[in-house]
């Protein structure tokens, strides 16, 4: 089963080559929790579900109807923006060697990149799913004023604290909002250390501008990220104007621990 349908849309090896290079290399810029969550996967489109936690056992008290043996199970979200590509555009520059814009498929990839974000860090409530920054057990601490130069290591080494009594020892990682990550490029004074750099020696796992509010620190024994179908562009018709895509992926942050979470809350 092709679910990408890409052989009915006639297009040459080449052309699919580079809009599969435009379409993940707009992704990469996006993606942040990809860089220190552990992966696994892909396993494929059909992954639409994961069991968690043990299973368990229900009998009835009479005895009289047999066991009941299961588990309970979290949804696999498909992520997918449709894009379309000018059929005279695409023949030009197959024919008279005109460039071949790509903007498109771009803007499509980087609309599945910042959805994922979006998953991984606050999850989706209608899907009964949490993220990095709402998930029920993790530590918080709250943040203060970064302008003040020694705030920000005062904020996170407070943090470090809470999943270093939790017994979670890094190395950790920092995602921030893009105002508190960007406060981190003054230096220090009298020193040409940048509180980024100093920062980075104690996050090992990384500092990351990310879509979030305030700041969440993380130990990666925290979950993983399961890949069921990793993003991907397929193709649904050809109306005679515009090639018609999409491009899709299926995904879901499986929550191991929360304890390894704490969230810098603005104060």
């Amino acid at each position: 089963m092709n679910s990408l349908n890409r052989d009915a849309a006639g297009l040459p090896a080449a052309v699919w080559e580079r809009i599969d290079a435009a379409a993940l290399d707009a992704a990469a810029e996006l993606l942040t929790s990809r860089r220190f969550l552990n992966l696994d996967g892909p396993f494929g489109i059909g992954l639409t579900s994961l069991e968690i936690g043990a299973e368990s056992e229900v009998q009835q008290a009479d005895g009289e109807l047999a066991a009941s043996v299961g588990s309970l199970s979290i949804p696999v979200p498909l992520l997918q923006q449709p894009f379309a590509l000018s059929v005279r555009r695409v023949e030009g520059h197959l024919k008279l060697g005109l460039p071949l814009d790509l903007h498109p498929v771009e803007q499509a990839a980087e609309a599945v990149a910042r959805r994922e974000e979006q998953l991984i860090y606050h999850g989706i409530k209608q899907l009964g799913l949490a993220g990095l920054t709402n998930a029920e057990g993790r530590a918080s601490v709250s943040c203060g004023d970064w302008t003040q130069v020694e705030q920000a290591l005062s904020d996170v080494l407070a943090a470090v604290n809470r999943l270093d009594a939790n017994g979670f020892n890094g190395p950790y990682a920092l995602a921030l909002s893009p105002a508190r990550f960007n406060t981190l490029f003054r230096r220090y004074e009298g020193s040409d250390m940048l509180q980024l750099d100093h920062l980075s020696r104690l996050c090992e796992g990384g500092l990351f501008k990310a879509p979030v509010d305030g700041a969440v620190l993380l130990d990666p024994r925290v979950g993983q990220l399961v890949i069921g179908q990793d993003l991907r562009v397929g193709f649904t018709a050809n109306d005679g104007v515009h090639f018609k895509l999409y491009v899709s992926e299926s995904l879901v942050f499986l929550l191991d621990d929360p304890a390894a979470i704490c969230t810098l809350q603005e104060g």
